[in-house]
Parts: C-alpha cells; structure tokens; sequence
C-alpha cells in the first residue's frame, strides 16, 4: 500500500507534491507485494511507450507535425540516419514540414523490439528498427536501420529525449551512393 502512495503521487505532478525518494530495490521486493506492484507501473508504462510510438508513427503516416512532436521534449536530441544533429521538438517538427514539403510520399516507420523502463527514475529506452522511404528523381528510395530512443516521464507523459538512427541498408537510386 505504502508503495501505491509513492506511485501515485511520484506520476501525479500535482503543484506543491513533490516526489518523494524512490524506494531501493531490496525495499521494494521484501515489501509484501511490492515487486509485483513495480512490475506492474514497468508494464503499464511499457505499454504507453508503445502506444505513444504508435501514434507518432500514424502522425508521419499522415504528415501531421504537431503530432510527429507530441512525443518529443521540449529539448529533444535527435541523430538522424545521415548523421544530422537535430536539437528540439520545434527544429524537430520544421524538418518533418521540409521533407513532407518536398518528398510528398515520404513514410518513416519505427518499429520497438524492446521497451526497458527504469521507474525509479522515471525512464526508459527503447531499441528497435525503423524504415523509411520516399520517391526521388531517379527512383524510390528504401533505408532501413536501427534506432535508440531514450524517453522520460514528465507530468504523466512518456516524451522522447533523444532519438539515434542506424542506417543499415539504402537502396533505389543516387541518394544511396552519396556518404553523408
């Protein structure tokens, strides 16, 4: 019970709350039901991760750039497949605009093979693979790759804090053969 409370409050982000010590591990799993307790918030959590990258997925789908950057920081880092470093939701949104702008077909795809939350500090990584593709001059362009995201809980919601991607394969046409 006493664990609930400190959940309870921890994801409130009610004004004047503030968040008490994060229980230590052995606490936590000598506590009567504890352990199943953690590993239910972790599961839950893991759950709203996926669904908000889901969403986010369904938001580059529909070229939507408010919702591409509803899952973003503020502050967000994001390392692209060529290598382009890309610092907050707004840079991060106008260049989702750009390339909807001038690849009307382009689709990214990210999809997580593993969601890992750490609940004491309310984060969590995700790693999966991700694909992409659109029509250029000379052909239709496929990447595909790997990514990393780190994501962090702020006011209730999972947000993504930075994002890397692996390129892994590139095929259909010049924009393959040119190294970033």
């Amino acid at each position: 019970m006493r664990l609930a409370l400190i959940v309870a409050i921890a994801f409130a982000g009610f004004a004047g709350f503030s968040r008490p010590a994060a229980p230590k591990l052995g606490e936590v799993a000598s506590s009567e039901g504890g352990l199943a307790e953690v590993l239910a918030v972790q599961q839950g959590d893991e759950q709203q991760i996926r669904a908000r990258r889901e969403s986010s997925n369904a938001a580059i789908a529909k070229h939507d750039t408010r919702g591409i950057g509803d899952i973003l920081a503020d502050d967000v880092i994001v390392v692209t497949s060529n290598s382009v470093h890309r610092q907050g939701r707004e840079a991060n949104e106008q260049s989702f605009a750009e390339q909807f702008r001038t690849r009307p077909d382009v689709v990214y795809r990210r999809i997580p093979s593993e969601v890992r939350v750490f609940a004491p500090w309310l984060m969590a990584s995700e790693s999966g693979t991700w694909s992409g593709s659109w029509t250029d001059r000379d052909g239709k362009i496929q990447l595909t790759g790997r990514y990393f995201a780190k994501w962090r809980k702020q006011n209730g919601r999972w947000l993504v804090e930075s994002e890397t991607y692996v390129p892994e394969t590139c095929t259909g046409g010049g924009y393959c053969s040119h190294v970033p």
